[in-house]
């Protein structure tokens, strides 16, 4: 006989549910890891700081890109397309504003 395993129990702390708004990703890789920077960047301001960083695996990021595929198609079923424009001039290989 067949057991489903138990349903997956996700806490979140105050903190952590509020969120950390960005615009701006740095991400660089290894082998055997992928490193995404998130960074708020303020207009006009030459400097910034990462607010967040994720350290994770290829097979988990390339995991984490299809889910996030999946969900930008449905959000534009729902909404309309996303205008995402052009890439602004300063953005180099890895960087995504």
């Amino acid at each position: 006989m067949e057991q489903n395993p138990p349903p997956l129990q996700v806490e979140i702390d105050e903190t952590v549910a509020r969120g950390t708004y960005t615009n701006l990703a740095l991400i660089t890789h290894s082998e055997t890891e992928l490193l995404i920077d998130f960074l708020f960047l303020q207009p006009q301001t030459p400097k910034t700081k990462v607010l967040s960083r994720i350290i994770t695996s290829p097979v988990h990021a390339k995991r984490f890109l299809a889910a996030l595929q999946d969900n930008i198609a449905k959000y534009e079923a729902r909404f309309g397309p996303i205008n995402a424009g052009e890439p602004a001039p300063a953005a180099k290989p890895g960087v995504y504003q």
